[in-house]
């Protein structure tokens, strides 16, 4: 009997149907039966959590909180989130909510530490980059972080708020060219792993077939160390 699995979603809905379906699909399952049980609240209520870290926005607790203690009320073992910005509050709901957080920058820097990774560049929102969630993450494995320079960062901001998140998904229209050439300098820096550390940006990578040896998605650290936190095991062959 596999634990439950509670997602505090809706940090965008496309990044929760993302999560869910890569559980789904790196489960070794064989039917419908040996899938593991999965809640999901995806919570659109729930405030824009760069705002709050940078801009004195509107404060996601309430509402991330809100949505922990449903799942946990409905029968969750244990609680992900898929959005990197918001396990900056994670300490403030770990005090209210009864069932434990897996952490998603901690799962990717552990990661990485078995990879042998030394330098690893951090694509992510503003919020993120600036809080140093990655960076405190990977600093406590011995690995160091770089990002993108301000211009930089623009781009990346503008392809997860201007289109992913609002559903242009067309890989016509996405700046495929410009994020590209953001990833070729990061390795020129010395990244030898590049951080898809928001969750639209798997998303977007895939549509725009940027994926490389080096990315990294931490949605699928995060997945597969859900699938092993409920008891079952990794399909074969899976890679993150």
């Amino acid at each position: 009997m596999y634990k439950t699995i509670g997602i505090v979603g809706g940090m965008g809905p496309a990044a929760t149907a993302d999560l869910m379906k890569k559980i789904t699909d790196m489960t070794d399952a064989d039917c419908d039966q040996e899938h593991i049980h999965l809640l999901i609240d995806s919570n659109v209520n729930i405030p824009d959590r760069t705002a709050a870290i940078l801009h004195g926005g509107e404060n996601p607790v309430p509402e991330l909180l809100a949505a922990s203690k449903r799942l946990e009320s409905i029968g969750a073992d244990f609680l992900i989130m898929p959005c990197n910005t918001a396990h900056w509050f994670i300490p403030a709901l770990e005090c209210e909510v009864g069932i434990p957080f897996l952490n998603m920058p901690a799962e990717t820097a552990r990661l990485l530490k078995e990879m042998d990774v030394e330098t690893a560049a951090v694509l992510a929102t503003d919020g993120t980059v600036q809080s140093g969630l990655y960076e405190e993450a990977l600093r406590a494995e011995g690995i160091s972080a770089i990002y993108p320079d301000d211009e930089q960062q623009k781009t990346v901001m503008s392809l997860v708020y201007d289109y992913i998140k609002r559903g242009i998904l067309d890989p016509a229209q996405l700046p495929h060219d410009e994020m590209a050439a953001i990833c070729s300098s990061l390795r020129a820096r010395g990244a030898t792993a590049v951080l898809l550390a928001c969750t639209e940006l798997p998303v977007a990578f895939d549509i725009m077939g940027l994926y490389e040896d080096d990315c990294i998605d931490p949605t699928s650290v995060l997945a597969g160390a859900a699938i092993r936190e409920a008891g079952a095991q990794l399909r074969p062959g899976v890679r993150y």
